[in-house]
Order: C-alpha cells, then structure tokens, then sequence
C-alpha cells in the first residue's frame, strides 16, 4: 500500500446469480471501482463482493467491510458502482452512516458524507427507498410465479421432508418421493392413525427410525412433526398461500388415512373459544423516558384506553395517559410533513431528474436480454433445420428447445420486471412523497392497527416522559420535514421564486432535534 494516499474499499454486490446474467456482474463492476480509485488518486484497502439478496441484513461481506471501517479509522471513502449495489434496506444505511464515510456513487456520479446538502441526502434517502421498494416488488413478482407453479399443481419451492426436487421430462422442476424418507412419513402416520399415541411419543418412536433433516443430521422435533401430519401435500394437494390446489406429484399417504390424522389432531388439541383483543396503536410502541421500559396499553371500562410503563426495572413516576392525548401529540408531529403544492413541484423535478440513472440502467439490461432472447432463438431455429435434415434426433431436439425456451421465458420475465421498474419509479416517489403529505389525515382516519403501520414506517425512538411525546422520523422524512420547514419559512420572508434556491441550499444541523 502507498504511504500518503487516501486510502478506499471497493464494495461490489449482485442481488443473484440471475443478475449477472443480466449485465451486473461482479468483475464489471471492480473494474468500474479500480478504474475510479486510480483515477482519483485513492489506494485501495480492501475489496469486499456478496452474492445474494440484500432483502435481510447480514451480509457476509457487507459486514466484513463495516467491520474493517470501525478498526481502520484511516479509511474513511467506500467505492460502489449505485444506491442499490450498496444497501437495499434502511438499517444499512444508517450503519453507514454512523460511521462517518464518504460514500462515493461512481455511476451515479454522487459523493455522499456529513457534509453533503441536504437535497443531496434528501434525494438519496428518496433512492435509498426506491431501491428497498424495487426489491420488495421483485420478491412480489417471484410469489407470483410460484403461485403459478402451485396452480398448476407443482410444489413451487424446496421439497419438503418425504420427497426431494427433480427436473421433469418436460424440464420443469417438480418433486418426487425421497427413497429413504417417504416410508418414514408413511409410518408416522399410520402410527398416529391408532389413537394410542401421543405426539410426544411419535416424535420418540421416530426418532429411533433415524428420522432427522437431511442436512443436519439432527432429529426432527416434535413440533416439525406435527406439521409433517398437518401437510395436505403428503396427501396429494397443494396447499400455498392460503390456497388447495390439485397436485401432480405422488401422494405418500390416502386422503382417507390423512383425515383419520386431522380428526385426531383436532380432538386432542382442541381449544375453547377466546375473544379476539383489541388492537391498541401505541403499545410497546413507546418507552418510558424515566426508566426506559416499555410503555404498554390496557382498555378499562370495556371503553378507555389508557398507557402507562411497566416499571419492570423499578417503580415508576410516571402517571397514567390517555390514548387521545398520544394520538394528539403524534397528529401534531406528522403535521411537520406537510407541504403545499408548490414544494411538491420542486421535489417532482429533483427526482426525475435522478430517474435518468435508473431509466438507462434499466434500458441497458433490457437491451442486453433482448440480445439473449434473440440468440436462443437463433439456436432453436438451426436445431430445428438440423432435425428436419436429420442431423439430431427428435429427443434430442426436444430436450434441448425445452432448456432454451425456458431460458427465453426467463428473459422474458427478467425484461417485464425492468419495463415494470421503469415505469414505476417515479410513481413510487410521488407516491411516497403523497404519503409524508398527508401522513396527518391519514393517520387521523385509520383504525388502531393502520396507524401503528404507519408510525411505524414514519418514526422511531419514540419515548413519552412528563406528559410529553420525543421521536424522531425515519429517514429520509426528517429531511422531508425540514425541506418543508425551510419551504415555508423561505416563502414568507422572500417569496417563491428565491425561496426555491433557499430550500436546495439548505444546510443540515449536525444535532438533529428531536420532536417535543
């Protein structure tokens, strides 16, 4: 390493292994990263790569790099090619964030660090969400796909216990009975099926017949085998999201000996009917700002609901609260967000003009999958010339035109996903942004449950002491609140048009002040 240089990590991410087919891949984008170190004159510590989603924290690498920033104060600037090739949830973020890095954007041409203007933390908050919404929709798009699969009567995920995955004649993926396993569940249960054996006994007998997860080795508890006798799919039905579909795979047990199982199970494990509790917004949503424990809800009169601590770590000082008195001073905190029209305007034109980078990102990859697309079906046309001519045989061809018509509706898929985020990114930020608007009536408007929802996606460290509500909102709705401050303080004291210039140039205060 070079004495005197700045010194940099280049972190590189793909979400899958699909999305390296797609033009993402992970030696693109280090080439992208050294290419910019070098030309800014930094020297490169380290370089960290994780393949897999972002959906759930704990990435491998990921941590491996935030751990090599706390030890190396040294090291303060992080290469990434975009938003999303960093962080696709909010907890990241603020790991980042926490540590004091500049955050180098290479593709998106940004530099993000403490000292950044507002818009331009503001704007990639707004990313930041996109980024976590994109996500979200492509999981949404891979439960719908296997809720097609279900339909069809295909299991559409891991095989259970009992059966393993297997690649079909017509090259779908489907499962089949397990040699070893199958007789297993067989037995559990005929055994069951007696009456004379409890769960707890099963799980016993099974476990002398060497029932245990095929990657562990450890046994299968009792509460797994409850499920197993539970699953509709050992009798030949799908049961998936909610719904019973017919399904094409062997059943390891009749319908008959499954529901003489059910029938049991409900009698031995039937409970009395209880009273539904009322949903209660605020509770456990709030500590105390005396001990710090939770403050919690209870209904008295079968009509008022009143909060109070739990004193779990000592008594308490602090009284009684009504829930409208909560409700109240949260309306007043959501207020902050709302802006008018105007402001709306001036945000509308800040985040298309930041759609740009996605739109060509996404233009790109689909350019790349049509080319895919058209290459497959270059390659079935000759292999279907070569069969007509006799060159390969029918079994042959069958086998391969069902690899590459699968592949083709892969793209085809992976291509609607990238029109579908096109075209929704800037709906999704107006609609985030309409959201914040008008946090306040929605919230005033919703039941119990909906407006913990909404709390809950809006604020944070909330903590209630001597009749008074703290918290803070969530990024990027703080910055959101203080562009809306800054608007309307700047209208009044200069008029629109300089009031514009006011809000973009506004500066953060280091020392966030909380609510209250």
């Amino acid at each position: 390493m070079k004495i005197g240089l700045p010194t940099t990590v280049l972190y590189a991410r793909v979400s899958s292994k699909e999305q390296e087919k797609e033009g993402f891949s992970i030696p693109a984008q280090l080439k992208l990263l050294r290419d910019y170190a070098t030309t800014q004159g930094f020297t490169v510590a380290q370089e960290y790569v994780d393949v897999e989603t972002a959906k759930q924290t704990g990435r491998t690498s990921f941590g491996a790099m935030v751990a090599h920033l706390r030890a190396n104060p040294d090291t303060r600037v992080v290469l990434v090619e975009k938003t999303d090739r960093l962080y696709r949830n909010l907890k990241d973020w603020v790991t980042l964030e926490e540590l004091n890095v500049e955050i180098h954007l290479v593709k998106e041409g940004a530099i993000l660090s403490r000292e950044s203007r507002s818009s331009e933390k503001f704007m990639h908050g707004i990313k930041v969400l996109m980024a976590k919404n994109y996500i979200d929709n492509l999981s949404e798009e891979t439960r719908k796909g296997m809720t097609e699969k279900a339909q069809q009567g295909l299991w559409p995920s891991y095989a259970p216990i009992g059966y393993h995955n297997v690649v079909g004649m017509d090259g779908r993926k489907m499962i089949e009975p397990d040699p070893d396993m199958a007789p297993i569940i067989v037995r559990l249960f005929e055994w069951y099926a007696t009456g004379g054996m409890s769960l707890k006994e099963l799980a016993r007998k099974a476990r002398g017949e060497g029932f245990s997860f095929r990657k562990s080795g450890d046994p299968v508890p009792r509460s797994t085998i409850h499920t197993i006798l539970r699953k509709r799919l050992y009798m030949g039905e799908v049961d998936w999201d909610g719904h019973i579909y017919p399904g094409v795979h062997e059943p390891l047990v009749s319908r008959e000996l499954w529901e003489r199982v059910q029938e049991l199970l409900d009698g031995r494990h039937a409970k009395k009917h209880r009273r539904a509790k009322r949903d209660l917004a605020f509770s456990r949503l709030i500590s105390c700002g005396h001990c710090g424990c939770a403050v919690v809800g209870e209904v008295k009169k079968s009509r008022y609901v009143y909060y109070h601590c739990t004193g779990y770590k000592q008594k308490c000082p602090e009284p009684y609260v009504r829930e409208e008195v909560l409700e109240r001073q949260f309306s007043e905190m959501l207020d902050r967000l709302s802006f008018d029209a105007e402001v709306l305007d001036w945000v509308r034109e800040a985040l298309t003009q930041s759609h740009e980078d996605e739109r060509r990102a996404h233009d790109e990859a689909i350019e790349r999958l049509q080319a895919d697309s058209a290459r497959l079906q270059r390659r079935l046309d000759a292999m279907y010339v070569d069969k007509l001519d006799g060159r390969i045989d029918t079994a042959s061809f069958d086998r391969m035109a069902t690899t590459w018509r699968s592949e083709q509706a892969d793209c085809r898929r992976s291509i609607a996903q990238h029109e579908a985020a096109n075209r929704s990114y800037m709906a999704e930020g107006i609609r985030l942004l309409e959201l914040a608007r008008n946090s306040r009536s929605l919230f005033e408007k919703q039941e119990a449950r909906e407006k913990r929802r909404l709390l809950d996606f809006l604020v944070s460290n909330c903590s209630w002491r001597d009749g008074q509500l703290t918290a803070e909102f969530r990024q990027p709705f703080y910055l959101l609140a203080d562009t809306a401050m800054a608007g309307a303080s700047a209208k009044a004291e200069k008029g629109s048009e300089s009031a514009r210039s006011e809000i973009w140039l506004l500066r953060l205060d280091s020392n966030q002040q909380p609510f209250g």
